[in-house]
């Protein structure tokens, strides 16, 4: 998480070229909303009682669990992307490369919007993130796949989101003071439609996907020295820390 702030806080929308991330989690985490306050969505002590780390996203949006998942970030200015008629519409803009991604795999991938079932209340906020479907959420099967989320500063664009190669949403919905089952119930992962591919290939073809939607050429770089310092800043002074992780705030 620090990396991601660290890459959203360097980017210069007037000199920058678009920024791709593509990483998981090791050892499994809960991510928190940047509006949530963990003590009263998360049973701490059995965080702690199983050593899951507990950190808060610069994003809005609910507590998702990070484990055995393909996660990207991207950053960009909107002047770098195709046209959007507002800003709930750039995020459908910017998710279309998971649809191609997914359709590449055979999967039968759409937005909530045109392919939830019937009686499906969209926009509703939960505070465990795969309970919730928003307009342009992505659902196979009527079941929600991963999640995704944005955040706009100063002329930049932030978005990342995940890809669940297998479903632990039941373990992360074990972690949440609401643990109602059904809350689980509509999320959906890629072995569950026979998809092994090992995470390698899995990264590559969502690069692929991602150079072909927007019409991009890729070219793997790593983090500038300011991008590192950044990052470890951040790390001294929020994502290491419980002020932050779990109240959302910063001295």
């Amino acid at each position: 998480m620090a990396i991601d702030e660290a890459l959203l806080r360097s980017f210069d929308p007037e000199s920058s070229l678009p920024l791709l991330r593509l990483y998981g989690w090791n050892p499994p985490a809960l991510s928190l909303g940047r509006f949530q306050k963990a003590a009263e969505v998360l049973d701490l002590e059995r965080c702690r009682a199983d050593d899951v780390a507990v950190v808060r996203r610069v994003t809005g949006g609910g507590v998702i669990y990070h484990a055995d998942e393909l996660t990207y970030s991207l950053v960009c200015a909107p002047g770098q992307i195709p046209p959007a008629s507002s800003i709930k519409d750039s995020f459908r803009v910017l998710t279309g490369f998971l649809l191609a991604f997914y359709g590449a795999l055979g999967l039968a991938a759409a937005y909530a919007i045109d392919a939830a079932p019937e009686g499906t209340h969209l926009g509703e906020r939960t505070a465990f993130c795969f309970a919730g479907r928003e307009s342009f959420d992505i659902l196979t099967g009527g079941r929600k796949i991963g999640g995704n989320a944005q955040r706009r500063m100063k002329g930049k664009i932030f978005q990342h989101g995940s890809i669940p190669l297998q479903n632990h949403a039941v373990t992360g919905l074990s972690y949440m003071r609401d643990q109602a089952p059904e809350q689980a119930d509509g999320t959906i992962s890629l072995a569950e439609y026979g998809v092994n591919n090992d995470r390698i290939s899995l990264e590559n073809r969502l690069a692929a996907a991602f150079g072909e939607y927007f019409g991009v050429v890729l070219a793997n770089d790593s983090l500038t020295k300011e991008e590192q310092a950044d990052r470890d800043l951040l790390l001294l002074s929020r994502y290491g820390t419980d002020l932050w992780n779990l109240e959302g705030e910063v001295e």
